[in-house]
């Protein structure tokens, strides 16, 4: 289908030998606005984040862009290189954003645009690299579950104290009514994920391929639950791949949806780095749990907290108390235990520690000497001191109390 301003269809294209059934017929389904069949285009033309069609949609609609890439415009006017416009080129000649819209729809999806009631707009965070729009399926609103949503990302060849860290803090999160967001990837991701749903919490998938892809293979069930139970998210048109660059771009829309990141397990090269980057640079909180230091997997994690660049957390309730509500998401308060000697006064502690355990025990003019206390007021402690169980009397002699 050529796609430009003179011949964008208004209505559904006929084939006019067709001839209607007898009967009820159904009714034809609304055409989409020439804005979003144009952000579908686009979602085709142009890899995640392009900058350049970022530029041109910050100052055109989309149906306006598509009509200079169709156009015969050189290089120079359109503020472009003439490779990189020829390459546009080259890829809008088979454009068919009717057929995309009608594939997402098949498998219960959307294409949702900036100005819809559904688009998260903390993705304008994002400038120019902002995705030109988002390919969904699942029930939820994209909005609605983003603005109480929480990343969990790390390693994919993730250790098993990194999957039992992850699914726990995942499903912690989900029942304080935290929303968890990754990428649907093995490891980390899928702990995550299957955290959430444990609970019975949504979650949000934000892909590097198509929604309508099962990548990777081996999550087929995941990623068809987290569909049911949650959000699949990708900026990729349908039946769309992965790349290894589409996972780093990815990976932006997962920090930028969220209103922070929590990395799990990471090696120094890890890719889920570049999501805590992101994150970072996007004033967005960024947090690590610490792991082995000798686990080559938390090395990563270990180097961003080191750097400042994350701070420490270890379960839901510290990553609630950084990314909630001041004053209403707070973590409680950890301290070791309190034992009976810490709530002594200074004086009648000094007194105890001169007291010896030995069954014969000590005369106060020693316990005086040793605590450095008047006689008097070391018999005063003491008399305290046994009220409270911690010494007992022997003759002229105090000793501490032989606990069982």
């Amino acid at each position: 289908m050529s796609l430009t301003a003179n011949n964008l269809p208004q209505h559904p294209p006929t084939d006019p030998a067709a001839v209607p059934e007898p009967g009820p017929q159904p009714r034809p389904r609304p055409w989409p606005e020439p804005e979003r069949l144009a952000r579908a285009a686009l979602s085709r033309l142009g890899e995640p984040g392009d900058a350049t069609l970022g530029r041109w949609l910050a100052r055109l609609d989309a149906l306006d862009v598509v009509r200079a890439i169709r156009g015969d415009a050189p290089a120079e006017k359109l503020g472009v290189d003439s490779a990189r416009l020829a390459a546009f080129r080259a890829r809008a000649v088979d454009l068919d954003p009717v057929a995309d819209l009608e594939r997402v729809r098949a498998v219960g999806g959307r294409f949702i645009i900036p100005g819809d009631t559904e688009w998260p707009s903390q993705l304008d965070d994002l400038g120019e690299g902002r995705p030109t729009g988002l390919w969904v399926v699942g029930t939820g609103s994209l909005r609605l579950l983003a603005l109480r949503s929480v990343a969990v990302v790390g390693a994919r060849a993730c250790t098993a104290y990194g999957a039992h860290v992850a699914g726990d803090l995942a499903a912690q999160l989900a029942e304080r009514g935290w929303v968890v967001v990754s990428g649907g990837a093995y490891g980390i991701d899928a702990a995550a994920h299957r955290g959430a749903l444990a609970v019975g919490g949504p979650t949000v998938g934000v892909l590097a391929c198509g929604v309508d892809v099962a990548y990777p293979r081996g999550n087929t069930a995941l990623i068809r639950r987290i569909a049911e139970q949650g959000l699949l998210v990708s900026e990729l048109p349908p039946g769309e791949h992965p790349t290894r660059f589409r996972f780093v771009l990815r990976n932006r829309v997962i920090a930028a949806l969220t209103r922070g990141t929590v990395v799990v397990e990471a090696a120094l090269r890890s890719g889920a780095l570049s999501t805590a980057r992101r994150a970072r640079d996007l004033n967005r909180h960024t947090m690590g749990v610490p792991g082995p230091v000798t686990s080559e997997l938390s090395a990563g994690v270990h180097a961003l907290i080191r750097s400042g660049a994350a701070a420490v957390v270890t379960d839901a309730a510290e990553v609630a108390e950084l990314i909630g509500a001041i004053g209403e998401d707070l973590a409680p308060q950890r301290s070791g235990p309190v034992l009976p000697r810490d709530l002594l006064e200074p004086e009648a502690a000094r007194v105890l520690e001169a007291v010896p355990a030995t069954a014969e025990g000590a005369p106060v003019e020693r316990l005086a000497r040793q605590s450095g206390l008047p006689p008097d007021e070391v018999l005063q402690r003491l008399y305290e001191l046994g009220s409270l169980g911690h010494v007992e009397r022997h003759g002229a002699h105090w000793r501490l109390v032989r606990r069982r």
